[in-house]
């Protein structure tokens, strides 16, 4: 009989610890611990009474606590898989727990995880968590599709599950051990899941493998209901948050317009006052209904996934964008009084010295006021993968967090790796960052200021790994 139940998410390669940059930095030492994941201890909690989660990305995992349970339930991203593989050994080690493993990187290098685990629990697990927990329970085969797991040296694979029709459960954040302490730091955004699926296909993307390429959505008073307690979660008690943004974590927030509309107008009646961020493609630039209805709900910015700044590397990697059309967007979005915050990626075939100097003109030029740049890390299961595998330079995991990991064609990863450092020191340069202070609006202040930093940090990360990159022959 399952009497007690642990959830672990885990860190990265630089683990948490309390740090006084917690309250400025963000994911530095702290970051906010997966929703996913707290739905899932959620939905298990009402089953089995004793379940909890902890998160390295908050706090330290109570070892004492987690292995006398009889299931630990791990879930992995690409860059936290080699820790949650060392998580896996010692609790296998030294308990009696079955250790199944889920998440991202498991739903798609399942025969790696494999190999760490009694079993991996594939794709979204809201129905195939319990299915499985009955299976344990009652003794009964677990042979439906989902599971991953070895046998006598041998690996069986039942198939992808099919992904649940309706998820709108509302996650219990108070599970997550010592999430309450640090949810008062202005560095921890409230986020809310409403929506998943893309209908477009880039080679490069997680989000079709993991959700596939339907929309599902959630009712719209369920996530009205959702930001609410996800607001009171992170409120503080004697002074105001600097921080009132709320982030909306689907990826592509436009693909279903009707739902989007409704879910716009049910923020508006609910008359919740609050700042709102969202993912989404370049077409959203193009409604201006949305748009309307976006600013009146209290909308600051679209974090527009906008990749590349060239059309031969949207064509390279099967992305239906141009700059010209994505730069209209940019523009009409502005019109309407939104921000864009900018998600690129370096690393194309076509990509070269000065490709960092290109992102930074098309910022300024196009008056971004936030961005992102990442080199592409290839997650195992895409199809971008599958293309450049004979380039990587490793299979370190814990470096894929943005770091250059393969051998482009036309720039070494050295200097690519030094074009990310760039352009993020211009973006984010002292002079910008007065700029910001003096000029922009009262939200953007902040996180602008939030951001300043957090760049610092990650391109302190990057440096790191320089003296590696240079030692390699090209």
């Amino acid at each position: 009989m399952i009497k007690k139940i642990r959830f672990i998410e885990p860190g990265s390669c630089i683990p948490h610890k309390k740090s006084i940059a917690n309250i400025f930095t963000y994911n530095k030492y702290i970051r906010n611990p997966s929703t996913g994941l707290i739905i899932l201890t959620t939905i298990v909690k009402n089953v089995v009474e004793d379940t909890l989660m902890y998160s390295e990305a908050i706090n330290d995992i109570d070892f004492y606590d987690v292995l006398d349970s009889d299931i630990v339930f791990i879930g992995i991203n690409t860059f936290s898989a080699i820790r949650g593989y060392e998580i896996a050994k010692q609790v296998k080690e030294n308990s009696k727990a079955l250790v199944v493993i889920g998440g991202l990187h498991a739903t798609l290098n399942y025969s790696e995880t494999a190999q760490n685990c009694d079993y991996v629990l594939r794709g979204e697990g809201e129905e195939l968590i319990l299915k499985f927990l009955e299976a344990v329970d009652k003794g009964f085969p677990i042979n439906f599709p989902g599971v991953a797991y070895y046998k006598d040296g041998a690996l069986f694979e039942t198939g992808s599950p099919i992904p649940p029709a309706s998820f709108e459960t509302i996650p219990d954040r108070d599970l997550v051990v010592g999430y309450k302490k640090v949810a008062k730091y202005d560095t921890l955004w409230p986020q809310v899941h409403a929506a998943r699926g893309c209908p477009h296909n880039c080679d490069y993307c997680t989000v079709i493998k993991l959700f596939g390429r339907t929309m599902r959505t959630r009712l719209p008073q369920n996530v009205v209901e959702d930001i609410r307690q996800a607001i009171a979660f992170h409120k503080r008690k004697v002074f105001p948050r600097l921080n009132d943004v709320v982030w909306i974590t689907d990826d592509n927030f436009h693909a279903d317009r009707e739902w989007a509309v409704s879910l716009l107008k049910a923020i508006i009646d609910s008359k919740i006052k609050c700042h709102f961020s969202v993912q989404a493609r370049y077409e959203i630039g193009f409604d201006d209904e949305l748009l309307g209805l976006m600013k009146k709900a209290g909308f600051i910015e679209v974090a527009m996934g906008i990749e590349f700044v060239d059309d031969e590397s949207f064509k390279e990697f099967h992305k239906k964008s141009t700059r010209y059309e994505i730069v209209q967007s940019i523009q009409n979005i502005q019109k309407h009084g939104i921000g864009v915050r900018g998600l690129f990626m370096v690393g194309a075939d076509n990509h070269t010295v000065g490709v960092g100097k290109q992102i930074v003109d098309f910022v300024v030029q196009n008056k971004i006021h936030g961005v992102l740049i990442q080199s592409m890390f290839f997650v195992p299961g895409t199809v971008a993968y599958d293309t450049h595998k004979e380039c990587l330079i490793h299979e370190n995991w814990e470096k894929y967090n943005g770091n250059v990991v393969h051998y482009p064609k036309n720039i070494t990863p050295y200097q690519l790796q030094q074009e990310i450092i760039s352009a993020s020191a211009n973006i984010y340069s002292v002079k910008r960052l007065f700029k910001a202070l003096f000029t922009y609006k009262w939200i953007n202040k902040v996180l602008f200021l939030g951001e300043f930093f957090w760049q610092k940090s990650f391109r302190k990360e990057l440096k790191d790994e320089l003296p590696y990159l240079k030692s390699l022959k090209c």
